[in-house]
């Protein structure tokens, strides 16, 4: 990792609690502490939001609303859509504000990066099987090496946040999956231990086998400072 070149994104960790999501108290810990250390670094620190208009001009095809026609979630006229005070961005950081699931699609996230220089991404949170996913594969299109922080994300449900996880780094190839104290070893520049791709699909599995796959995911080798 050459550090003038990296940037942490972390992922929608709003104020949003309505999908039930699946220890969100340890991410959040999790997250403060990569944000933490990343600060330590020198590396700069981007959150996004999710947001809809309360009117739902905008709004993505068939999207849940509420009764009175509003978005059931993210309205833009709500407290909502605020980064949660655990985690809140200081004044010189960056917040991108977006209005589909991925970090990239039509936000300034790209030219922010390029702006810094940046060339590699320590990706987390919320939630898995949804913008988490959809941005590191954006992310991967832009040509951004990517190292996601496994125990920074959570879904609604551990199956799908299993799966998901598995499928990024079945066909990201520039991915490394590790979990919070190998990332901050990483940025101390001592060794770590990071799952990433040797050959093509590398962790097929069936829905008898998921759980065992995933844990060779998140059980990797050692990997040395990059």
């Amino acid at each position: 990792m050459t550090k003038s070149e990296t940037a942490l994104v972390v992922i929608d960790l709003q104020k949003e609690s309505g999908f039930g999501l699946v220890g969100l108290d340890d991410v959040v810990r999790n997250t403060q502490r990569t944000i933490d250390a990343c600060r330590k670094s020198g590396i700069p620190v981007i959150y996004t939001r999710q947001i809809n208009r309360h009117d739902g001009v905008g709004l993505s095809l068939d999207e849940p609303r509420r009764a009175n026609g509003e978005p059931q979630f993210y309205p833009d006229n709500g407290d909502s859509i605020e980064i949660m005070e655990a985690v809140k961005p200081l004044s010189t950081d960056i917040v991108i504000d977006k209005y589909r699931w991925s970090a990239f699609f039509d936000t300034s996230l790209d030219l922010m990066l390029k702006s810094l220089g940046v060339k590699n991404l320590i990706i987390g949170g919320v939630v898995t099987d949804g913008c988490v996913m959809t941005s590191v594969f954006d992310a991967y299109f832009r040509d951004y090496r990517i190292q996601l922080v496994h125990d920074m994300c959570t879904a609604s449900n551990e199956g799908a946040h299993m799966a998901a996880l598995t499928i990024m780094a079945n066909w990201v190839y520039s991915l490394e999956v590790l979990d919070t104290d190998n990332m901050i070893q990483c940025l101390e520049g001592r060794d770590y231990k990071a799952w990433h791709s040797d050959e093509v699909d590398a962790l097929q599995f069936t829905p008898e086998t998921l759980r065992d796959t995933f844990g060779k995911l998140t059980a990797p080798t050692t990997s040395s400072p990059k």
